[in-house]
This record gives structure tokens, sequence and C-alpha cells, in this order.
């Protein structure tokens, strides 16, 4: 309920702003493809493949510049008193080239985590006027994601688990915050359905297994977290 009552001001607002209505929306679609096109990046990289991550830079940068194109000097209206606009954009356009480089030299370990700063660019971009996006509410569960997959489970005594068990209810609380609020267009859609199941499913294991303090219940469910994420957020996120 909180949540809705939360959206309130933000629908009335936006309904008070019809001639801005346009070049928001024409903004979050050029954006929606190119974050597209950096997730493929994102993936490629990590995949081992050269080729496929070479093609997917390519791509990315296309769809960056082209962002630039539009929006480099003039931002839209949501993000036209940012300061940090600028600074935004020089700094994405500064990771690319980087990470372009070391694809290049054939290095898509450091390139994967070189992108990885992309996200949090947009995500502080969004944060700082005021913005929540689909994908910001994914990196935020990514980021307790990795801190699940860091824990030493080599000794899993009541401490331990009860260090699991914490992770476990932030990591619930970040997916059905996920949940609720679904990307656009998604109502109804078979495949954003299963994957975000699957995502939820995969959390509810490990809560289950973390409250039962079932020490091989717990690692399995851990070992099951990413690949969930990473297909729903390969699709949608």
């Amino acid at each position: 309920m909180k949540r809705v009552f939360a959206l309130l001001p933000i629908a009335f607002t936006l309904a008070c702003q019809p001639a801005f209505a346009g070049p928001v929306a024409e903004f979050d679609a050029a954006f929606d493809g190119m974050y597209a096109s950096y997730r493929v990046a994102l993936f490629a990289t990590n995949s081992g493949n050269a080729e496929k991550s070479a093609a997917a830079m390519a791509g990315m940068e296309q769809q960056w510049q082209g962002l630039l194109a539009s929006y480099g000097q003039t931002p839209p209206p949501q993000y036209e008193d940012d300061t940090l606009w600028p600074d935004m954009t020089a700094e994405v356009s500064k990771t690319l080239a980087k990470a372009q480089d070391e694809v290049t030299s054939g290095d898509l370990a450091a390139s994967h985590l070189t992108l990885e700063a992309v996200r949090e660019s947009f995500s502080a971009l969004h944060a700082r006027n005021g913005i929540e996006r689909f994908s910001d509410r994914m990196n935020a569960y990514h980021a307790e994601m990795e801190h699940v997959l860091e824990l030493d489970l080599t000794v899993l005594d009541a401490a331990a688990m009860q260090r699991v068990l914490e992770h476990a209810v932030v990591l619930d609380y970040l997916a059905q915050d996920i949940a609720v609020l679904p990307p656009a267009g998604t109502e109804g859609d078979a495949e954003y359905n299963s994957l975000s199941s699957a995502m939820l499913a995969s959390v509810d294991a490990l809560l289950t297994a973390a409250r039962a303090a079932d020490e091989a219940a717990v690692k399995a469910a851990i070992g099951g977290l990413k690949v969930p994420y990473s297909k729903l957020f390969l699709k949608f996120g």
C-alpha cells in the first residue's frame, strides 16, 4: 500500500505536465534501446567469446553515440536541471572506450568489470534526479546478490547462518520490490512472468533454507541465485 501512495505524487505531476510527456517518453525509449545493447555487451564480455564481445561492444557504442547525438548537449526534460549531465555522459563515453580497448586486446574479463561501472553511472543519474526505473531495482538486487555470492560458506555455524539469513531477508525484500513494479509493456507477457517467477523462487529457496538452518540447502540455494537473475536482467533488466 505504501508503494501505491508513494506513486500518487508522481502520477499527479506527470498528469499536470502534458507538454513533457512526449520528450520524456522519447528519451526513455531511446535510453531503453541503448540499455538493452549495454546488457548484451555485459553478458558477451562475461562469456569469454571474443567475436560476440566485439559485436556487442560495436552495437552498444552505436546506440550510445545515437543517444549523445540527440541529447548530449540538450538533456531531456527530466534531466534538464542535472548539472552533472555533461560529466555523466563524458564518464560513460570514457568507460565505453576503455572497455572497447580491453575487448580489442582480448582482455574480456577486464572489459566486463569496466562495463559494470556504466550502470552505476546511470543509477546515480536516476537517484540524484528522484527517478526510479526497473533497471535501478534490478541493480539494487544485483548488488545484494553479489554480497551473498561472496559469503564464506566453509563453516556455516550459527553466526554464519544468521548472516546468511539476514542477507536472504534483504534479497527477498529487493526481489519483491522488483516484482511489485514490472517494466512497462510486460503485463501478460509469458516470458517475463516465467523469468521473474524463477528469480523469486530462487530467493524463496534461500530464505527457506536459511530459516531452517539447512547447510546443504543454503549452499544449493546460493548456487542457484545467479542464473535466474541473469536471464531476467538480460531480457528485461
